[in-house]
């Protein structure tokens, strides 16, 4: 009972989140800047108001969620794409070819899951049961796909010294171990099976709520203004590695006709 409890207020925390991180992109006119981020926290909002309303072990509430988490799904993936383009806003080729590294890696990850898990689908299943298969399989496929593109960006901002406003960075940490801390918690249910489902489903709930509330806290219109990346190396090697990220951008360029 304490459990059900807890994940109806985290829900409803989640909700009061979604509404006020619309507000506030809409209030700075950061929505300009993350326009994706802030239509995903729209979509939210709706999407968040349902699940009240409906029994989770319900064939409507299976129902309702098998045509909600493609978009969710593909907000995601959105995402990742617009906090890969804002990393690499003035490195137009590097953005180029990871944008294509990111979809194919996307769609080799959706098949092998798709592949691991179609020995478990049955002739005689229902097709609400099948389409949750099918469902699963996106999302565990999307997720580790988005996982591994989402460490190359942290490994990237790492190496090299390039100039990022204080929001984006603020972005992109607290969207990496949210969307990272998810896709942990998506595993162990995956391996665990329906043993920690609700355990797992209200950690998630926790991970979500924290990550808006971070967002919220540190999300700010003045945090806009470009800044250097914090000062890991000497200007000499700082300035050895940015001729290094140029020349490698320019050769992209060149390689694909701009």
């Amino acid at each position: 009972m304490t459990g059900v409890v807890l994940a109806a207020g985290l829900k409803a925390v989640l909700l009061l989140g979604s509404v006020l991180m619309v507000l506030l992109l809409y209030r700075t006119g950061l929505y300009r800047h993350y326009p994706i981020f802030f239509a995903f926290f729209i979509f939210r909002i709706p999407n968040g108001i349902w699940p009240f309303f409906l029994d989770v072990s319900s064939p409507l509430y299976q129902q309702v969620w098998v045509l909600t988490e493609p978009i969710g799904l593909a907000f995601y993936v959105l995402m990742v794409v617009e906090l890969y383009e804002l990393v690499l806003e003035k490195y137009k080729g590097l953005y180029t070819l990871g944008r294509r590294a990111l979809y194919a890696s996307l769609a080799i990850s959706v098949s092998i899951s798709a592949i691991s898990l179609l020995p478990r689908i049955q002739p005689s299943m229902p097709q609400p049961s099948k389409a949750m298969y099918y469902m699963l399989a996106a999302e565990r496929g999307i997720h580790t796909g988005l996982v591994i593109f989402i460490v190359l960006i942290l490994c990237f901002l790492s190496l090299f010294p390039v100039k990022l406003s204080r929001n984006v960075r603020v972005h992109a940490l607290v969207f990496s171990i949210f969307f990272l801390s998810s896709t942990f918690m998506l595993l162990m249910r995956s391996l665990f099976g329906l043993r920690l489902a609700d355990e797992v489903n209200t950690v998630l709930l926790g991970i979500t709520a924290a990550s808006v509330v971070a967002w919220l806290t540190l999300l700010r219109a003045a945090g806009e203004d470009t800044q250097g990346a914090p000062a890991l190396y000497g200007q000499e090697d700082e300035s050895r590695l940015l001729m290094h990220l140029d020349s490698l951008n320019a050769a992209l360029l060149r390689a694909s006709g701009r």
